[in-house]
């Protein structure tokens, strides 16, 4: 019998938008038009322009991905970044977001089959987008749970959170952890809460650009 329950795609990504705050310290992106329709329009013959724009922005802005490369040097960046790795697969949402202590452990994946997958932490953070309290007291994964999805073997790890460690430890355990094992980390989600606990698939894909650890993404998953 064929299944015909139609597809969706519930995008997953924060909109960028110039001059906006992505994390505390770090500089907004600037988005400009280097080539406007009106100037354009003495290249080309009549009744034909372009636009072409410009962005300046920090790699970390907006949802991105780390690689490995972000935390250890030398290791694997977007340029070596497997396709498998980010493309078409089968998550789990691991639903957080009634939890009382921002300090997420591995008791939060008890029950959850989460090896082979990629892991959608949902905490609701992604509510005080733009505003000043999205930048600090964020919830967190503790590097218990960032060891026990290493070893559980989880595929990709997101976050709809500010960051997937806290921010009053300089040590980054989780991001160590996580980019050691050469997961791919995928912070700032939003719309997690659209997602049912499984039954999609995820992707995530970065320009290929050697020479950067991270970059943003479209994060989205397809239900259905």
């Amino acid at each position: 019998m064929t299944d015909t329950t139609p597809t969706r795609a519930i995008d997953l990504s924060h909109e960028i938008v110039d001059g906006m705050v992505t994390h505390p310290g770090i500089p907004a992106p600037g988005i400009s038009t280097f080539l406007t329709h009106e100037a354009s329009a003495a290249r080309y013959a009549p009744g034909t322009t372009f636009e072409i724009d410009r962005i300046d922005l920090v790699a970390n802005t907006g949802t991105y991905l780390d690689t490995p490369a972000h935390r250890f040097p030398g290791r694997h960046d977007l340029a070596g970044l497997d396709l498998e790795r980010v493309v078409d697969l089968e998550g789990v949402l691991v639903d957080c977001r009634q939890r009382a202590d921002r300090a997420i452990g591995p008791e939060a994946f008890d029950g959850i089959a989460v090896a082979g997958r990629a892991v959608l932490v949902a905490t609701g953070w992604d509510a005080h987008w733009g505003t000043p309290a999205y930048l600090s007291d964020n919830p967190f994964l503790t590097e218990a749970a960032a060891r026990h999805l290493v070893d559980a073997g989880v595929r990709l790890i997101g976050i709809d959170s500010l960051n997937v460690d806290s921010l009053a430890d300089p040590r980054r355990p989780a991001h160590t952890a996580i980019l050691a094992a050469g997961i791919p980390l995928v912070e700032h989600l939003t719309g997690l809460g659209a997602l049912p606990p499984d039954g999609w698939r995820f992707f995530a894909v970065p320009p290929r650009i050697r020479g950067m650890a991270t970059f943003p993404v479209r994060a989205f998953a397809l239900v259905g």
